[in-house]
């Protein structure tokens, strides 16, 4: 699996990004070609070796005109300047998803709809270019998979557009929920929005390198000079040496309720998916005082976990939801469709590497075609399964 990691010994920035992917080897003239396409001017590109505490590096710069004014925009005005230039359709959705990111912690931290948040920093020319030039180095690389360290963000404090703003910026810090990350010892901003988004895009996890067969080694440089580390990004081109599944940081959240009956939490479970849970379930618990109750537990997504835990207030007696984040590891997955003689079924794909490893019919799909044709779900379930096993896959819209 061609694999990439970014190892952020010393934060992160889009231009940091782009240069590290240069200094792997994405031909720059052909970059600049891509980034050329999009209907927006009043700027040059350079790309040039520099040296950082004596490591040499490629800093990719964005060189604005200073007699060509560059209004404010929205996100609708961002999204316009990608989908008009030349670009993969790939390129295109990846840039305008990473935009979008950003258009929602700025929107949260300033307490206003994503349509309205005016972009300053983030929506200057140059954070344009490099979050779209790294979409491209990225698409033009055709890597399987993206890792990264933890990312160090600095601490302290910057001046910006809204006055004096803490390390990491109110943004940033929004877009690292879920990310493990530290401050460091660095009295600087050293991950900024843009160097955040991209990371959370295309990152599938965030951990210590595993083992790859490196073939190329990337700097990019930073535009900072700090006393005693080189402002640098450090990236890895290889193939991974572990077989492909997806890790990542899961929510946890738990309470114990001895004072409910099971009627009336029974419909929480199913409410608590319908809210956005990953999985919810409830096990009976021997509680204090020889009280029988019940142990909830819910998986979610770190941006679910204020949401679900007022559900959970609201719906059941408790005093108190415990929280925490956990680690783990899982299939690779897919979906596909087979034909039964009940209809179509969707079936999800557990994969390691190229080899499909687990089958299983989407029950909800299974239930639906019974109830419509008279017969039980099992009978569903197995056809379906049989048609997976056998790799007779259909496309959803085939008759």
């Amino acid at each position: 699996m061609k694999t990439l990691y970014f190892d952020c010994f010393c934060g992160a920035s889009g231009d940091m990004i782009v240069g590290s992917l240069l200094d792997i080897g994405v031909d720059f003239g052909e970059l600049e070609q891509m980034i050329r396409s999009m209907p927006i001017t009043g700027f040059k590109l350079k790309s040039e070796k520099v040296k950082k505490k004596g490591i040499a590096a490629t800093q990719f710069s964005v060189i604005m005109d200073n007699n060509v004014k560059q209004p404010h925009r929205h996100l609708h005005h961002v999204l316009e300047i990608i989908n008009g230039g030349n670009l993969p359709e790939k390129v295109k959705t990846a840039a305008s998803e990473t935009f979008r990111l950003i258009a929602e912690a700025e929107a949260t931290v300033h307490a206003t709809p994503v349509d309205h948040v005016h972009f300053h920093e983030v929506g200057a020319i140059d954070s344009i270019v490099d979050i779209v030039g790294a979409h491209i180095a990225l698409y033009l690389l055709q890597v399987d998979a993206v890792f990264s360290s933890p990312l160090l963000t600095g601490f302290g404090s910057i001046q910006c557009d809204h006055g004096v703003m803490p390390v990491p910026a109110p943004a940033t810090a929004l877009l690292l929920r879920g990310i493990p990350w530290s401050s460091g010892d660095v009295a600087t901003e050293l991950l900024t929005p843009t160097g955040a988004a991209l990371l959370r895009y295309v990152v599938k996890d965030f951990r210590p390198m595993l083992p790859m067969r490196v073939d190329k080694v990337g700097y990019g440089s930073g535009t900072r000079d700090l006393p005693d580390r080189a402002n640098v990004l450090r990236a890895f081109l290889g193939e991974s040496c572990e077989v492909a599944r997806v890790s990542e940081e899961i929510s946890v959240i738990e309470t114990n309720v001895d004072d409910m009956t099971p009627e009336t939490l029974a419909p929480l479970v199913g409410n608590l998916i319908e809210a956005g849970a990953r999985d919810a379930f409830l096990c009976p618990v021997l509680g204090k005082k020889g009280r029988m109750g019940f142990w909830l537990t819910v998986l979610c997504d770190a941006d679910k976990v204020s949401k679900l835990a007022d559900l959970i207030f609201c719906s059941t007696s408790t005093f108190g939801i415990r929280i925490r984040s956990e680690h783990r590891i899982c299939l690779e997955r897919e979906w596909k469709w087979v034909k039964t003689d009940w209809g179509k079924i969707r079936v999800k794909i557990g994969k390691m590497g190229d080899n499909a490893i687990r089958r299983a019919p989407e029950f909800e799909d299974c239930r639906a075609a019974a109830v419509k044709h008279g017969t039980t779900v099992l009978e569903v379930y197995q056809a379906a399964l049989s048609a997976a096993v056998r790799g007779e896959f259909c496309d959803v819209h085939e008759k």
